[in-house]
């Protein structure tokens, strides 16, 4: 059995080491600082321009760590594991907001997007590496728990379906990246950039002026020897000003069994891993936590009905995002927002633009 590649990665990952990294004076106006991390099961890479730039460095990278501790399904002691135990739990603000922003997208996806899929995970090994291929009575069975409409949210008291779990992992990362952002203009950073595994959020511009330029995975690179290997790990580029670019992929997690691969992004309507045609979807947007939860259901809705979706609520105030789908033939898709934003790594690669 293959493990994924990104069990290979996080063990690479606990080899990184932390530290500022000035490429000017400290304490400058235009003093910059980098750090990485390893948590949330991915490498963290933290950068922030300005006189501040250490103490803003070190506030986001601390925060990191609270959200990790507070919504982790691996740690007993988190709040999500306690909700999970005990069935009903008075939870903080934080998780209130995600289980809050959670439900509007399932509504907006027909239910795509649903945070009780934890027990259809864990029935495929996913969560701890453990990984088989369940029967159809034992999908069917747990598909019966899939169903976040039941959760229950009374003030602060959550209260969870008979038998339901949930997870947070569909969506917490873009939430924290938007926590980040948000303690970047606290500590006065003007330019800065958070990259959280394949999310990214950025803050200004460069300090050059320029738009951050964001390279887009080529997903059907999937060997772990190939990541980083050169540009051919990048399939395009895109720029971008104040904006989370965040893609979901099979090739992020998968397991192959008897000759067949098997992704973790489940549909949480068969029980069984998304096969819509797409091989990722990015979603932009100036929120983070819409764009985490979109790019995972729009994955599953495949790309006619992703394009569907995009032209409905794309310009929700408050809410829009554009996209960027690859599918299985290759084919890259953008939606019309970023025609003038993608620099393609192959000027003979197929590009469409997604129009209203």
């Amino acid at each position: 059995m293959k493990r994924s590649m990104s069990v290979i990665l996080g063990a690479l990952a606990l080899m990184i080491t932390v530290g500022c990294i000035w490429q000017y004076r400290k304490g400058d106006r235009d003093a910059s600082c980098t750090k990485q991390l390893f948590a949330m099961d991915t490498v963290m890479s933290f950068t922030a321009y300005g006189p501040k730039a250490e103490e803003a460095v070190d506030a986001a990278m601390k925060e990191i760590e609270r959200l990790d501790a507070l919504l982790s399904t691996g740690n007993e002691s988190s709040e999500i594991s306690q909700l999970n135990a005990a069935g009903s739990f008075l939870i903080s603000e934080d998780t209130l907001k995600l289980l809050e922003e959670a439900e509007s997208i399932r509504q907006s996806t027909g239910g795509l997007f649903d945070v009780t899929v934890y027990p259809l995970m864990q029935l495929w090994g996913f969560p701890t590496g453990d990984y088989r291929v369940p029967t159809q009575e034992e999908i069917s069975s747990t598909l019966s728990l899939v169903d976040a409409a039941q959760i229950q949210i009374e003030g602060a008291q959550v209260t969870l379906g008979s038998g339901q779990q949930v997870d947070l992992g569909g969506i917490a990362k873009g939430y924290a990246s938007d926590r980040v952002m948000e303690l970047y203009r606290e500590y006065g950073v003007t330019s800065g950039m958070v990259s959280l595994g394949g999310n990214i959020e950025t803050l200004g511009t460069k300090p050059d002026g320029t738009d951050w330029k964001i390279g887009i995975r080529n997903p059907e690179i999937t060997a772990a020897s190939d990541i980083g290997s050169g540009t051919e790990d990048v399939l395009l580029a895109l720029e971008v000003e104040n904006r989370a670019v965040i893609t979901s992929g099979g090739y992020e997690r998968y397991f192959e069994e008897n000759g067949e691969t098997y992704i973790h992004i489940l549909d949480p309507r068969t029980g069984y891993p998304a096969d819509s045609g797409l091989l990722s979807v990015t979603v932009v947007s100036e929120k983070g936590m819409l764009a985490d939860a979109l790019s995972t259901s729009l994955y599953i809705m495949g790309e006619a009905d992703a394009a569907e979706y995009w032209r409905i609520h794309g310009n929700d105030e408050g809410n829009s995002f554009e996209l960027v789908l690859v599918d299985t033939s290759g084919k890259v898709y953008a939606t019309e927002g970023l025609r003038d934003k993608i620099e393609m790594r192959d000027a003979a690669q197929r590009l469409e633009i997604v129009e209203r």
